[in-house]
């Protein structure tokens, strides 16, 4: 399988001659979702859900679908009766040859005062990938690879470090790291590499590896 780092939790998967894209929201590129066979969608905040990018790449493709949760789903499905799935935590679905496991529920904690939304991860090809959107979801299943969201308003440092722990994998790529300036890199890099107990990499937008 090929992973490719787009900007922010943008993360394209690669196989058997067909992709998958996981949340192609604002904060990645205008093409990020172009050409994707199948789209997932963790939750509705623009950073990772962007209408108007979903829509051209439906559009361009009529062969794409969508699977997301219900507050997303519903701003689609009727322009696209069919193609537009919704799921939740437990479920499991193929999409574009991908066996997919959708794990967690609620959006990870901003502020008290601020209403918790829904928020899904998805557990790809038997832990191959987990990507758990902007929630420290722990699957009830080994991960080879963590999408590990390294720094967010919800988030510091303490917590991603044990998130890390707690999920075990063999190794955790950064996402949602938009907000993370350069100068700052270095500092999350060596904490988390020092005390994740799990191999701790980082993909330049539009880099690649094998896992």
């Amino acid at each position: 399988m090929k992973l490719t780092k787009k900007s922010h939790s943008c993360v394209r998967l690669e196989k058997d001659g067909r992709t998958l894209v996981l949340d192609p929201g604002g904060f990645s590129e205008a093409d990020a979702a172009v050409g994707a066979d199948a789209i997932l969608v963790t939750h509705e905040h623009g950073d990772h859900f962007d209408e108007g990018r979903l829509r051209a790449a439906m559009e361009a493709d009529p062969a794409t679908e969508i699977w997301t949760l219900k507050a997303v789903a519903d701003q689609l499905a009727a322009a696209f009766p069919g193609r537009v799935h919704t799921v939740g935590h437990g479920d499991t679905f193929t999409a574009a040859g991908f066996d997919v496991q959708v794990h967690g529920e609620l959006h990870a904690v901003i502020h008290p005062d601020i209403p918790r939304i829904t928020n899904v991860g998805y557990l790809i090809d038997g832990g191959k990938v987990f990507h758990p959107g902007d929630a420290l979801t722990v699957p009830d299943h080994p991960v080879e690879t963590l999408m590990l969201p390294v720094m967010a308003p919800w988030n510091k440092i303490s917590e991603v470090i044990d998130y890390v722990r707690e999920v075990k994998p063999r190794r955790a790529y950064d996402i949602h790291d938009a907000l993370l300036t350069d100068l700052a890199r270095p500092i999350y890099d060596r904490q988390i590499g020092a005390l994740g107990g799990a191999e701790h990499l980082r993909l330049a937008a539009g880099g690649s590896a094998d896992v």
